[in-house]
């Protein structure tokens, strides 16, 4: 009998998926293990293999088109079988659902009871949330009553009734788009920033951050990674924040209370030094994480960074190059930016926000003289590191940077 190919969950927390692009057409015979299709998640793009073997029969969600995970989105047949023998969800629901000439009478599905979560889909969700439509009594065509797209692309389509005026009771709501912003192109969310939205409101709103600056003088790390370079090909060259991943790592060993994560039962002290670096890409921002970063040398971490980004930017990274991390970078020196604060990425309690580095007057003895110097703020989660161990972490990676040759060894 045919058999249906859904969407598999790529990631953690995966929800949905976008096809980015089919590697087969329907008619074309795969074993196990060929290439389906290119799938685009909300951290980076993946390709589906075929766990089993058949002839494409029918494909059910187009390029550029998002699917639910464990959505139907492939068919494939077996020998002697044709398209005529196959049954989807899709068809199932077109054929639940009234002609379009006919009012639907049916009553609305009641509101569930008790405080029960409705079964819709995570797309659904999301549609209804952009829409502006209550999912509370709408009725569902997928299984077991659950609300799937269609039921809320249906829902949209209705005449919204005019709501009878009530005095002294406001009108609804300013819409999403406000007036007199002239002309401008919509540029539909993609799964990166939806996710990337969703977790700095989780994070700014639940996570009680507080914040430790330091300014850190880079003199003598300019001039030893000016050494440390000379005789490097220029695609090999140590970075500033190759030193600073190292630095890090250092100060995370020396005070390892930094290195946790809050849940709500316990207070999780992790053992491996995995440090998340922020990378930005055209999708948006994803942190790669530099694992047992304590246990390599300033090359291997300057190696494994670069190839790191490369991927990133490429959108070829795995979960399990990106998923984890006990701490996080993130560096707008580049950018000539001074300083700033970052918004901690969750589940981790702390994220280093690096600044510019620029000449201002520091003591040397009894001496003022300009040096570089680099301002560094520390954002904290007040829950799980208190703030004495914060200042304590950012002294201990102050001194790193400021005698850099104890990266060395």
């Amino acid at each position: 009998m045919p058999k249906d190919i859904t969407l598999p969950s790529l990631s953690a927390g995966m929800e949905d998926g976008l096809i980015a692009r089919w590697l087969v057409n329907e008619g074309d015979v795969v074993a196990k293990g060929d290439l389906l299709a290119e799938i685009e998640t909300d951290k980076a793009t993946m390709e589906l293999e075929a766990d089993g073997e058949g002839r494409v029969g029918k494909i059910l969600v187009g390029e550029g088109d998002r699917a639910d995970v464990n959505q139907v989105i492939l068919v494939l047949l077996g020998e002697g079988e044709d398209a005529a023998s196959i049954v989807t969800q899709t068809t199932v629901e077109a054929s639940a659902q009234p002609a379009p000439d006919v009012p639907a009478a049916v009553d609305p599905a009641p509101p569930a009871k008790n405080g029960s979560k409705i079964k819709a889909s995570p797309l659904a969700r999301r549609l209804a949330d952009m829409k502006g439509i209550p999912l509370e009594g709408l009725a569902g065509s997928g299984p077991q009553g659950r609300i799937v797209r269609v039921d809320v692309l249906r829902a949209a389509e209705q005449p919204v009734p005019a709501a009878a005026a009530v005095p002294g009771v406001l009108e609804s709501p300013a819409p999403a788009i406000p007036p007199g912003i002239g002309t401008y192109e919509e540029i539909p969310h993609s799964g990166m920033r939806r996710t990337i939205a969703r977790r700095l409101v989780e994070s700014k709103t639940t996570v009680p951050h507080f914040y430790l600056e330091a300014d850190c003088d880079l003199e003598a790390l300019l001039t030893l990674r000016e050494q440390v370079n000379a005789d490097r090909a220029r695609e090999d060259r140590i970075s500033v924040n190759d030193f600073i991943i190292k630095a890090v790592a250092h100060a995370m060993a020396k005070v390892p209370g930094v290195n946790a994560i809050w849940t709500e039962e316990a207070v999780l002290k992790l053992n491996s030094i995995d440090i998340s670096v922020a990378v930005a890409t055209e999708g948006g921002l994803i942190t790669p994480v530099v694992r047992g970063a304590d246990r390599l040398s300033l090359g291997s971490v300057s190696s494994e960074m670069k190839a790191l980004v490369a991927k990133a930017r490429d959108g070829k990274l795995k979960p399990e190059e990106y998923q984890g991390g006990g701490f996080s970078i993130s560096n707008l020196g580049m950018f000539g930016v001074k300083k700033f604060s970052a918004i901690i990425n969750p589940p981790q309690s702390c994220i280093l926000a690096v600044g510019a580095a620029e000449r201002r007057p520091v003591g040397r003895g009894d001496q003022i003289v300009l040096a570089p110097v680099m301002s560094v703020t520390l954002s904290v989660d007040h829950r799980s590191v208190d703030g004495a161990l914060g200042a304590e972490w950012l002294a201990a990676f102050k001194s790193a940077i400021e005698a850099p040759m104890s990266l060395l060894v």
